[in-house]
C-alpha cells in the first residue's frame, strides 16, 4: 500500500507560526524532503526533530530526487516535503514530485500554514476579489518590461514576490512602465521584529527603496487601474 506525502507549510520568518499539526506530521513522517539543506536543519533543529531521513529537492536535482521519493512512497513509507520558508511548491520546486504521486496513485495531503502572500495581499487595503498571482519577475530588465506590460490595463490587484536585492529596480520598472502613480504596498519581512508594510505610488516607494537601500524578503502588492484611479 502506498504511503503519504505530505506538503507542509512551515514558517516564513517566526518559528511561533508553526502549527501542532505540522509538528507532528515532521515528528512522524519517515522522509523529510527540503529545499535546502542548511534552513530545513535549522527548523528541525529549533523544534527537536531529529534521527530523519533527509532528502533535497530543487531544481537542480528535481528530476533524480523525484523518483527516489516516488520509489519511497511506493514501499508505504510516509514523506513530508517543505520549502525553505512558507508553503511548498507554491513558487517552489516540488510540482513535478505531486504530479507524479498523484499518477502513482500516492495520497497527497497538503498541511496549511504560514504564507507570505495572503498576509501582504490583506494588509495592503486593496481589494482582493478577484486577485492575480504573478510570482517572480525576470531577472532580466528586458523581460520584465514585457511582463509589467501585461498588467497595463489589469483592473485585479497583482501580487509579486521578489528577491532581496532587486527590489529598486523592481519598483522603478513598475514606475516607469504602469505609471507613477499607480498605488503599491510592500511587505518586507513579514513575521520578522523588522517586519514593515509601506504604502504610497510606485514613485514614492521607489524613492525610499533608493534612499533607504531596503534588503530583506519582499511581496509587493500592487493596485489594479481601476483602483488606482480612484485615489
Amino acid at each position: 500500500m502506498a504511503g503519504v506525502l505530505y506538503l507542509v507549510a512551515t514558517p516564513i520568518g517566526n518559528f511561533d507560526d508553526i502549527t501542532h499539526r505540522a509538528l507532528r506530521v515532521l515528528k512522524e513522517a519517515d522522509v523529510i524532503v527540503m529545499e535546502e539543506r542548511k534552513p530545513g536543519a535549522r527548523l528541525l533543529a529549533h523544534f527537536g526533530i531529529a534521527d530523519k531521513v533527509i532528502e533535497t529537492l530543487n531544481e537542480h536535482n528535481e528530476d533524480q530526487v523525484t523518483a527516489t521519493i516516488i520509489q519511497v512512497l511506493r514501499e508505504g513509507r510516509t514523506v513530508a516535503l517543505v520549502s525553505d520558508a512558507g508553503t511548498p511548491v507554491f513558487a517552489d520546486p516540488g510540482l513535478q514530485l505531486v504530479r507524479r504521486a498523484i499518477a502513482a496513485g500516492v495520497q497527497v495531503t497538503p498541511i496549511p500554514g504560514a504564507s507570505s502572500i495572503v498576509p501582504a495581499l490583506v494588509a495592503s487595503g486593496f481589494p482582493m476579489e478577484p486577485f492575480v498571482f504573478a510570482g517572480w519577475l525576470s531577472p532580466k530588465r528586458e523581460n520584465r518590461i514585457k511582463e509589467l506590460r501585461e498588467f497595463v490595463n489589469e483592473e485585479r490587484t497583482v501580487v509579486l514576490l521578489e528577491t532581496p536585492y532587486r527590489l529598486e529596480p523592481v519598483l522603478r520598472d513598475i514606475s516607469a512602465v504602469l505609471g507613477s502613480e499607480r498605488q503599491v504596498a510592500i511587505a518586507l519581512n513579514l513575521t520578522m521584529p523588522d517586519e514593515e508594510i509601506l504604502r504610497g505610488t510606485a514613485e514614492e516607494l521607489h524613492r525610499i527603496a533608493e534612499a533607504r537601500k531596503l534588503k530583506g524578503e519582499f511581496v509587493i502588492v500592487i493596485a489594479g487601474k481601476r483602483t488606482s484611479s480612484r485615489k
